[in-house]
């Protein structure tokens, strides 16, 4: 039986997942990379699953609010911000899906770009959505050879009082993050 462990930043985020033959854990990861990254490794600890599904939100700047993006691409913007050092900024955990057959038909595709701050106005950064936690999943994922996927529903337009959209879009997220993940095939 394959074993899957669903993360989530937030309460408000986590939903319900069915996949047929598939022992599925939960683990509320909190708010920001710190967080996610302690929180992931005791649970990958605990669990040892086979693969790692991150849900929850995100801001954009060019989508829109509704909009489901499947995220196997990532980039650290506040790494980003240092690249001369050379620190890696950029994960891509397609090749290591498609080596074992999970999520090959999950669509659309986008780029989460992470950071530990709330955007509230446009930054001069790139991606589909923005959140506070994906990249640091990713990169545990990336050093233990897990399997890593991030499913973002757009909540938020940033810099249009992206904060009380969030809030407000909360309810709306677990619908639609719902609706999507329990209409697709782990394998």
């Amino acid at each position: 039986m394959l074993k899957v462990l669903i993360t989530h930043a937030v309460t408000d985020e986590m939903i319900a997942v069915n996949f047929p033959d598939c022992d599925i854990k939960y683990v509320r990861t909190g708010i920001g990379k710190v967080k996610a990254t302690i929180r992931l490794m005791d649970a990958l600890v605990q669990d040892n699953p086979d693969i790692v599904i991150n849900i929850g939100t995100a801001g954009t700047l060019d989508h829109s609010v509704g909009d489901v993006f499947v995220c196997r691409h990532f980039i650290d913007r506040d790494l980003q911000k240092v690249e001369c050092l050379g620190l890696e900024h950029e994960i891509d955990s397609s090749a290591l899906l498609t080596d074992k057959g999970y999520c090959c038909d999950w669509k659309p595709e986008g780029v989460c770009n992470t950071g530990d701050s709330f955007l509230t106005e446009t930054a001069d950064s790139h991606g589909d959505v923005f959140d506070m936690e994906a990249f640091a999943q990713a990169q545990v994922c990336q050093m233990k050879n897990i399997p890593f996927i991030s499913v973002k529903y757009v909540t938020d337009k940033i810099g249009e009082n992206s904060i009380k959209h969030w809030e407000d879009k909360l309810a709306d997220a677990r619908e639609g993050l719902s609706s999507f993940l329990n209409n697709l095939s782990l394998v």
